[in-house]
């Protein structure tokens, strides 16, 4: 069931956060088990599937990076444990951040985090799933392991 279709919204690497809500609760108030006490067997398990797959929907569209998986996943461009390999340039920065790792060090990787974010700021908030090259989704998967490799530096700091 592709998640974008069950809330009747585009696909997009950004989705729409009232509408997501909106229609969540209609769909809860369609397929919550709650209102399947009286019915049979059968209809209760397809409710509680439905309200469940409602849930992880939802869950995975109020994640910005998250969607971007779901999207780059619904269009056959990364597998669930793929190993990525990034460019080697980047690798070095990233070498150097760990390397001067300090209290400020968070401010910095966000500014990288930002940097390399405008090479796909575009594509992100100018989502059109009819125009869309298999190019520009690959440039945001390179962009989401980078990000994810980011996010690991920064739950280091926190740690």
């Amino acid at each position: 069931m592709n998640y974008f279709d069950l809330f009747e919204l585009p696909v997009s690497l950004q989705v729409d956060d009232s509408h997501l809500a909106k229609k969540y609760f209609e769909l809860q108030k369609k397929y919550h088990p709650d209102y399947f006490t009286h019915s049979t067997d059968e209809e209760q398990e397809d409710a509680l599937e439905k309200s469940s797959a409602v849930n992880k929907a939802l869950k995975i569209l109020k994640d910005k990076e998250s969607t971007i998986k779901y999207v780059l996943q619904l269009k056959g461009l990364l597998e669930e444990e793929e190993k990525y390999q990034l460019p080697p340039d980047f690798l070095m920065e990233v070498m150097e951040l760990n390397e001067e790792l300090s209290d400020d060090s968070a401010a910095a990787v966000h500014d990288f985090e930002r940097e390399i974010y405008s090479g796909v700021k575009a594509i992100i908030e100018n989502y059109n799933d009819a125009t869309v090259t298999t190019a520009d989704l690959l440039k945001v998967k390179e962009y989401y392991f980078k990000k994810k490799y980011l996010q690991r530096i920064l739950d280091r700091l926190a740690d």
